[in-house]
């Protein structure tokens, strides 16, 4: 494996645990407005994307007014009755403090919006340790690469020197889309086996067996 300078993490299954608290949410926002309630799985797929894209996945015939009653419902159940909490993965924070000690960059490219990955960056303190971020209300949806563009173009890194680490098939298919090396973890949203699909130069079972594969060091 080759050393990385840029590390640009995924949030939601990747850095924080909380999947079980979208898939919940999720589907409690379905039953409130009496629509179909999607599957564990099928909400599983579509944690990484927009809030947009992922209800033209769940809800392809919902018109826009009911797509935007789902959005409103959906941030009062993650925000306000949903008292779930999503804690960090065991050995994230270690993780990072590694890598910044080690002299790497981190940056979050995230499905999440802009004023959520700030409020849970404030509320974990893990702000300090990202020197840019992107979400999905400033930029088009993954895979599509703009994310990923606009962060090597920011911090003058060559796609050869940056990596993408997330826990579904959107956040490699996207590191592939940008021309930069993609690895998965298996502890979040999609499984081993799923991640395989897109093709990433390695998978992760536990957020400290990345810290092999960023640095260079693993055999």
């Amino acid at each position: 494996m080759k050393r990385y300078d840029l590390v640009i993490f995924d949030w939601d299954g990747t850095l924080m645990d909380s999947v079980s608290k979208i898939v919940a949410c999720m589907q409690q926002t379905a039953r409130e407005l009496s629509m179909m309630v999607p599957s564990e799985q099928a909400i599983r797929d579509i944690i990484g994307l927009s809030m947009d894209e992922a209800l033209n996945v769940l809800h392809p015939s919902a018109c826009e007014q009911t797509r935007q009653n789902m959005v409103n419902v959906y941030r009062k159940q993650y925000l306000q009755l949903n008292q779930t909490p999503s804690p960090l993965f065991d050995g994230a924070e270690q993780l990072l403090l590694s890598l910044k000690a080690s002299g790497h960059q981190l940056a979050v490219a995230t499905g999440k919006a802009r004023a959520g990955l700030d409020r849970v960056l404030n509320e974990t303190g893990f702000h300090q340790h990202f020197v840019a971020s992107r979400c999905a209300d400033e930029a088009m949806s993954k895979p599509h690469p703009q994310m990923l563009h606009e962060l090597l173009s920011l911090l003058d890194v060559a796609p050869e020197k940056a990596v993408m680490i997330g826990d579904s098939v959107h956040d490699l298919n996207m590191a592939s889309n940008a021309g930069i090396d993609g690895i998965g973890v298996s502890y979040g949203a999609h499984s081993a086996v799923k991640l395989q699909e897109a093709n990433p130069v390695a998978i992760a079972a536990h957020p400290l067996a990345l810290l092999p594969l960023i640095t260079g060091q693993a055999g």
